[in-house]
């Protein structure tokens, strides 16, 4: 399957809002024309291409009633930074909200967050709880906020002296694999790499920050919209026993992916579409 040749069927948009410009990707079931039904965040080391499986089966109609959003966070594609050098997941929850409104996606929706995306998206649904019909977190960092100051520090450090070392296409060349299963096919692997060599260093260097402060838990403490978990068994990155441990903590739902890897969205794509509504049989 080429890849990076299906991505140009779903082009990047841009708005600019009043905390700054969003880009995103977009896709429809031929002939609707309602409202958003589900919006989904990549994590630290992608972007919106990374949803291209979900794209693509929203353009095929399995669900005629659907409309997909995925952004590129800020600071990642043609997004506009956060101003703070050490942003927190509210500061990119406060952005999702300004590029919704700016849209006019004010119908409550599915938010989906992978990886550090889900840190996103429990801050987003903290923030504006009405908003959310349901909210899916597939291998969720959960952040280091929890961790010993002197093990959280250390985590940040060698990523970001990864980063300096190898910058972005050193380390898609080096990590893309470790994101997949040891099955996955070369052309996902490949895509994969293509995808995070494309990232901005300092968009990274601002999601590192993030994470390393970041504290799913508070987030979504309280919270009253349905909420489901998903992780694969191969995952190397958010192992699947930390988010099953977070779906019991939370009494979430809890959804074993299979013997596939932290780039669930890619490797897993029909039971992922299957969790997040965007096939027949899906969960509404």
């Amino acid at each position: 399957m080429a890849f990076a040749s299906e991505l140009a069927q779903f082009p990047l948009a841009t708005v600019d809002t009043a905390a700054g410009r969003v880009a995103w990707r977009a896709a429809a079931a031929p002939g609707y024309d309602g409202p958003v039904t589900q919006v989904l965040l990549h994590g630290i080391g992608s972007a919106s291409a990374s949803w291209l499986q979900q794209l693509r089966q929203v353009a095929a109609g399995t669900v005629p009633a659907s409309r997909v959003l995925a952004w590129d966070a800020p600071g990642y594609g043609d997004s506009t930074p956060l101003p703070a050098a050490v942003p927190t997941a509210r500061d990119y929850a406060q952005r999702l909200w300004a590029w919704l409104d700016a849209l006019g996606a004010t119908h409550p929706l599915v938010l989906v967050g992978h990886s550090l995306g889900a840190l996103m998206a429990a801050a987003a649904v903290a923030l504006q709880p009405q908003r959310v019909q349901r909210l899916v977190l597939l291998a969720p960092a959960q952040g280091h906020a929890r961790l010993d100051a002197a093990e959280r520090q250390k985590k940040l450090d060698d990523r970001l002296a990864t980063l300096a070392r190898l910058g972005p296409a050193g380390m898609a060349e080096r990590r893309a694999a470790a994101m997949l299963s040891p099955q996955a096919r070369p052309e996902q692997v490949a895509f994969v790499a293509q995808v995070m060599a494309a990232i901005d260093p300092a968009g990274y260097t601002q999601a590192a920050h993030m994470l390393s402060q970041g504290d799913i838990d508070a987030d979504l403490a309280g919270l009253r919209c349905p909420v489901h978990v998903a992780g694969g068994s191969a995952d190397t990155v958010t192992p699947a026993a930390g988010c099953q441990a977070l779906a019991r903590r939370i009494g979430a739902g809890w959804t074993d992916l299979g013997p596939v890897g932290h780039s669930c969205p890619l490797e897993a794509a029909a039971a992922v579409n299957r969790l997040i509504g965007l096939d027949a049989g899906a969960t509404p």
